[in-house]
This record gives structure tokens, sequence and C-alpha cells, in this order.
């Protein structure tokens, strides 16, 4: 699952390079407020990258195929003033179109050519200082390929004679 996550954070970095921060999820946004928790800042906008749960089935030998959601989290700051006589509305509809970009390019990802990700969830949502959250879950085939290896033939049991004298 890891290798999901590397590929999906290079990959989106790439795709959308104006994002501050594209990172795996560990729990930087919960830790914002919490002095105890030794983090880095998070910069927005982030992009914030889990993959909670797989389930897997086996194919032949002991490779397996499987379903993996994924949760990718676009979390912007909104300190622009947006109410009808701001004169700054556009600002929600710049935020819509990141939520956009962000889902069509995970739309065109394809690991390792086992398939595409598939939105299952989304949803919104507003947290502490002025962020917005805009949390979206996919599904996506993954393979576990384990090649056979070549065994050694070994001898179920060994008789040992020890001559007397």
């Amino acid at each position: 699952m890891e290798s999901l996550l590397y590929n999906l954070v290079t990959y989106i970095k790439e795709q959308m390079p104006s994002l501050s921060m594209v990172d795996e999820d560990y729990g930087q946004l919960e830790a914002l407020d919490n002095e105890n928790v030794d983090m880095y800042p998070l910069t927005y906008p982030a992009v914030l990258i889990d993959a909670p749960q797989a389930d897997w089935s086996n194919l032949a030998g002991k490779s397996q195929k499987g379903t993996a959601t994924v949760s990718v989290k676009l979390i912007i700051d909104c300190y622009k003033d947006t109410h009808y006589q701001s004169g700054s509305t556009d600002g929600i509809m710049e935020r819509a179109e990141m939520v956009e970009q962000l889902h069509k390019a995970l739309q065109r990802y394809r690991p390792a050519d086992d398939g595409e990700l598939i939105r299952t969830k989304s949803r919104f949502y507003t947290w502490n200082h002025g962020i917005k959250v805009y949390q979206a879950e996919y599904t996506v085939a993954v393979t576990d390929i384990i090649p056979e290896t070549t065994t050694i033939d070994v001898p179920k049991k060994i008789v040992v004679s020890v001559a007397r004298a």
C-alpha cells in the first residue's frame, strides 16, 4: 500500500504543481491545534492521501488481488471574504475548480495497469482556522504478485544408524 501512496503523492504533485503540499495523511490536519504533537506545519493548498484498507482475494500461488480504499483530502485556507457584497465571491469558484482538477487527475491515474480510481464518496466540511476540507474516497484494484520460487526437495525423514562396537 505504501507504493500506492508514494506513487499518488508524486503523481498529484506533477499534475497540480500549484499545490503547496502533497503528502501521506498521518494526522497533520487533526494536529493543528495540538501543541503536544511535533509535526511540520501544514501549508495550503494541500492534499493529504491515505489508503486505510484493502480487501484481498487469492489468485494463483501466493499472489492476491484486492480492492483498496484511497482517501484524498484537498485542504484550502479560506481567508478570502466570500459573502455576497464582498466582491470576491469568485473564491468559491476557484475552490470548486481546484476540486474538479484534482478529481480529473485522479480519474486519469492508473496504478500498474490494475484499473482506475473510482470515486465512491465525497464530502466537504470546514475546519478550525478558516480551512475547508474537500474529501473524496476512491476504490482501486491492486495486485500483489508473488512469483513462484524454486523449491528444494528435502527428505521428510532422515534415519541415522549408529554402529555399536
